[in-house]
């Protein structure tokens, strides 16, 4: 019991090499905790050396010359709410001249060694119009200043929801605009829990991917379908999950699918082509060399006497070493990929997958109703998209195809609530659509048909007459 609860204390700590997320304010920015490494986040430049150790969710202080110091706790005297108030602001005037300082006086006031929160209380105490604003005003300058002079981080541990919000805010074009209840949505149609095989095409950078392997915990199969040379999992390692959540992952390329399901996959069609291309080269090589061969022999009679440059030979020599050993990496990296592809490969042809994700920008129908015969009967699948029209063809053609039931349609909206004493209200800018999904569940359709053309054979009903009716 005392080594789970100090490898969980290991755990929550902050250590070299772990992905953490920086938050400041309602911004986001994941990276890798390195040595001595110059991180930049919102202006503003320091190093998570002194970070390492301390628990996640410890908030710092950027200091001058880049290093963390862990901020104190806030007391009850350390508040810059001004007791004096007015009734209302229609007597101020935003007419620029209400503050004191200049831009160069702050820049003083910093030189000096002034924090964030010494600098805010030095803007109140030189405003002309602070204490004629309401109470609800002088707060909402406090948090504005606050904001824009405290140099403060918290660093949290990668999480579905920061990572999905992190995404959303800097970079939705990345991600198809999926906002992050979106993906809970997702997460839960899909039924994605541990011990399950799931198969997953998503062009989001790898957040829907890194989600779906966090929700089952590094138990299961997660099949990865990629479209072009290779898959993209920048958001999955945002997540920084541990060796043993790699050995679940396959990858399969999405334009080998049709030879899957026709049986006709060729898992040495690489491995021949990359020799064939060796080929070629030794054969170029070759040619060159007997090139200089027959040079050689050409010029002995003119100048027999010519010796050959001990480091000219040594040189040479260190190339083929290199050409050598760059051949026999190259051969291993592409068994390593043949034996991911077989692998990948055998876990699909068993055709009994649990579920089926699918988040691209690519049109969804063509993929959908191609992955769709690598899952099992009565299992979940769903399908997000940027627009409608698309999951639109999509619930259509599997209406008229069959082989789903409980198909729907639906739209994700979000808005935010400022929740405060005598204001609280519906924040006024908020998302404009969160996407589409189409969910629904598997069925098998050679039964389903061959049920309904049994019902089509029967006989209909002889209808009986009245008068052999009133005779029975």
């Amino acid at each position: 019991m005392a080594e789970c609860g100090n490898d969980s204390d290991a755990e929550s700590r902050i250590s070299y090499g772990d992905y953490v997320v920086l938050k400041r304010g309602d911004v986001f920015k994941s990276v890798q905790v390195e040595n001595k490494k110059k991180v930049v986040f919102e202006k503003q430049w320091f190093f998570l050396d002194h970070a390492v150790g301390q628990l996640y969710g410890t908030r710092f202080e950027i200091e001058a010359g880049g290093s963390l110091k862990l901020k104190a706790a806030k007391h009850s005297g350390d508040s810059l709410d001004s007791k004096e108030a007015g009734q209302d602001n229609r007597h101020i005037v935003d007419d620029g001249r209400s503050q004191k300082l200049t831009r160069d006086d702050i820049e003083t006031l910093k030189e000096q060694g002034l924090k964030g929160q010494e600098i805010v209380q030095q803007l109140i105490d030189n405003s002309t119009t602070f204490k004629d604003k309401t109470e609800f005003a002088q707060e909402k300058y406090i948090k504005k200043k606050k904001k824009k002079y405290e140099s403060d981080v918290t660093i949290l541990k990668p999480s579905t929801r920061l990572l999905a919000m992190m995404y959303h805010g800097r970079e939705p074009g990345k991600i198809c605009h999926l906002r992050y209840d979106t993906m809970a949505q997702i997460l839960t149609l899909g039924n994605i829990h541990a011990g399950s095989k799931i198969i997953v095409f998503e062009t989001c950078a790898g957040l829907v991917l890194g989600s779906v392997m966090e929700r089952m915990g590094g138990f299961g199969s997660v099949i990865q379908m990629y479209p072009g040379g290779g898959p993209t999992r920048a958001g999955m390692e945002s997540f920084g999950f541990p060796s043993h959540f790699h050995e679940t992952l396959h990858e399969f390329p999405l334009c080998k699918v049709n030879t899957l399901l026709a049986g006709t996959l060729d898992l040495s069609e690489k491995d021949a082509d990359s020799e064939s291309n060796g080929s070629r080269n030794g054969q170029s090589e070759s040619s060159q060399e007997t090139s200089g061969v027959s040079e050689e022999k050409s010029s002995e009679p003119q100048s027999m006497e010519v010796s050959v440059d001990p480091q000219e030979e040594m040189r040479r020599a260190e190339r083929e070493r290199l050409r050598g050993q760059k051949a026999q990496e190259k051969k291993v990296k592409m068994e390593e990929k043949r034996k991911k592809l077989a692998s990948a490969a055998a876990l699909l042809e068993g055709r009994n997958a649990d579920g089926l994700v699918i988040a691209s920008r690519f049109h969804p129908c063509p993929v959908l109703m191609g992955l769709l015969k690598f899952i099992a009967p009565s299992r979940p699948f769903v399908v997000y998209c940027q627009y409608r029209e698309p999951l639109i063809e999509c619930y259509t053609k599997l209406r008229e195809q069959g082989g789903a039931i409980s198909l729907r349609l639906t739209d994700s909206w979000l808005r935010h609530y400022q929740v405060l004493p005598n204001r609280t209200h519906p924040v006024l800018l908020m998302s404009g659509g969160g996407g589409y999904l189409l969910s629904g569940t598997t069925v098998a359709a050679d039964s389903a048909k061959a049920r309904n053309q049994h019902k089509s054979e029967e006989p209909v009903a002889k209808r009986l007459k009245l008068d052999e009716i009133s005779s029975a």
